[in-house]
C-alpha cells in the first residue's frame, strides 16, 4: 500500500527530491461566479512567507505519490479555503496553463527558489463559506479589475500575478 498522507516525505527527503527532479504541483484560482457563469470575484490568500514578508497568493500544493490530480486539487482547496468552500472542480482536468517554476530567475515568469516545479493551474468556482486554514492569514475577495490592478499584482511574488492574469484572461476577464 502506498502512503499518500501529507507527510509522505521527510523534510530531508523532500529537499533531496527538489534538488534532483521537478516536483508536480496544482494551483487553483478560486472564483465566485454569477448565474450566467461570469466571474464576479477572485479569492486571494494572504500569507506570511518564511522570511516574514506578507504576500497574496493562490491555492497551491504538491501532488502526492499515487494521488490523482483531481484529489490533489480538492485536498489543497479544502486545506486553504476550509471544508465548506464547496469547490466545483472542472469536469475536464485540462489546466488553463502549465506554469514552470525555476530556482533561477528569468527562465520563465515563475520563480521558486527552492526547486524546479511544474504546476497545473485551474480556475475553480467556489460556492460555499471560505475560511482560510493552515498557514493563510486571510482570504480576500477582489473584483477581477481589482485583482489585475498594479497594487494587488505587486503583492504577488514568484509569478503568481502573471498566473492570475492568465487565469482571468482564460475566463474572459481582461482589461
Amino acid at each position: 500500500m502506498t502512503e499518500t498522507t501529507p507527510g509522505w516525505l521527510t523534510t530531508d527527503e523532500l529537499e533531496m527530491a527538489r534538488a534532483r527532479m521537478p516536483i508536480l504541483y496544482v494551483e487553483a484560482v478560486p472564483v465566485r461566479v454569477d448565474d450566467s457563469g461570469e466571474v464576479t470575484s477572485v479569492g486571494l490568500l494572504l500569507r506570511i512567507g518564511p522570511d516574514g514578508t506578507v504576500s497574496r497568493t493562490l491555492v497551491s500544493g504538491r501532488v502526492l505519490h499515487h494521488e490523482r490530480v483531481r484529489d490533489a486539487l480538492l485536498r489543497h482547496l479544502e486545506k486553504d479555503l476550509g471544508p465548506v468552500a464547496l469547490p466545483r472542480v472542472p469536469s475536464s482536468l485540462q489546466p488553463f496553463t502549465v506554469a514552470e517554476y525555476f530556482p533561477t530567475h528569468g527562465v520563465t515568469p515563475y520563480h521558486d527558489p527552492r526547486q524546479h516545479a511544474v504546476s497545473l493551474a485551474y480556475v475553480v468556482p467556489v460556492t460555499g463559506d471560505c475560511r482560510p486554514r493552515q498557514d493563510a492569514l486571510d482570504l480576500v475577495w477582489f473584483s477581477p479589475q481589482e485583482a489585475l490592478s498594479p497594487a494587488v499584482q505587486s503583492e504577488m511574488p514568484g509569478g503568481h500575478g502573471v498566473l492570475l492574469k492568465q487565469a482571468l484572461a482564460h475566463v474572459g476577464c481582461v482589461l
